[in-house]
């Protein structure tokens, strides 16, 4: 794969202490950039930045250790980074997590809606400014091919659970995400795009329950993080995607994908005032 130089670039990525989030790091801080890492476990993330750094004896990798179940975790995440850093590239919303069972955050939501989904909803509205302040800059989506209908009527998942449903619900939130805010951004500079991994030999799955354990046995069978992080870079850095908006990418390619203007309007409405965007 060809490599670009991303010197005096920053880029961000979520859930990058493992699997293909620190693939796409390593890649990154291997490209020069300037690289931070969001964590929710603070000694992985700390073990996760040390590698990246001996393998790429690139020094200017950080750890945010941030809780993305948490809305306030993301607030303050958003907040430290701009403490910081005036400059954002690059984001990368990858961070993903598949539950077994229906999970109530403190803030009262599904779980895997408000990782997979809200949460990053949230951060890239947060970082907006930024982004557009070191236009020409990029936005990727980690969404999948599992990606499934949104009952707007049952969002939370409070009439009954299934694993398999609450995260391909998530994954065509991503998707709907994308589609709308490429639109809102139109001309901004900005790039949003979507990006389905493939079936990547990742930590998915960790958190247990039926589809955890089917997961686990199915892993042996699956692609390196390394190669599922192909597309991903691709999408965030390749001159080849320059001024392209608002496509979901598998294997370098642009893919078709189910879309309703309707459905994405709607989400970005119901996400707005989840995430306390809203006014």
């Amino acid at each position: 794969m060809q490599n670009f130089s991303l010197a005096g670039k920053t880029c961000m990525i979520t859930g990058a202490n493992s699997g293909i989030g620190k693939s796409c790091a390593t890649k990154f801080a291997g490209m020069g950039a300037l690289t931070v890492i969001v964590c929710r476990d603070e000694k992985k993330g700390i073990d996760a930045q040390k590698e990246i750094v001996s393998l790429t004896g690139n020094s200017t990798v950080e750890l945010i250790v941030a809780d993305l179940s948490s809305l306030d975790s993301v607030r303050k995440l958003a907040s430290n980074f701009l403490e910081k850093h005036d400059r954002l590239h690059i984001l990368v919303n990858n961070a993903a997590v598949v539950e077994g069972k229906r999970i109530v955050t403190k803030d009262g939501l599904e779980e895997v809606f408000v990782v997979n989904y809200l949460s990053q909803f949230l951060l890239t509205n947060l970082l907006l400014n930024v982004l557009k302040a070191s236009a020409p800059s990029r936005v990727v989506n980690v969404t999948s091919s599992v990606h499934a209908h949104i009952d707007f009527d049952d969002l939370q998942m409070e009439k009954g659970y299934n694993a398999i449903k609450s995260y391909g619900q998530s994954k065509l939130a991503q998707i709907l995400f994308t589609r709308e805010l490429a639109d809102r951004l139109a001309g901004s500079g900005v790039t949003v795009n979507c990006v389905h991994p493939g079936a990547v030999r990742t930590h998915l799955g960790d958190e247990g329950g039926l589809v955890g354990i089917g997961i686990k046995l199915l892993r042996p069978f699956y692609m390196t993080p390394e190669k599922g992080a192909e597309t991903l870079v691709y999408v965030a850095t390749s001159p080849d995607v320059d001024g392209i908006t608002g496509k979901y990418f598998y294997r370098k390619k642009e893919r078709p994908t189910p879309f309703s203007e309707k459905d994405s309007l709607r989400l970005w409405d119901v996400s707005m005032k989840l995430s306390g965007l809203a006014a």
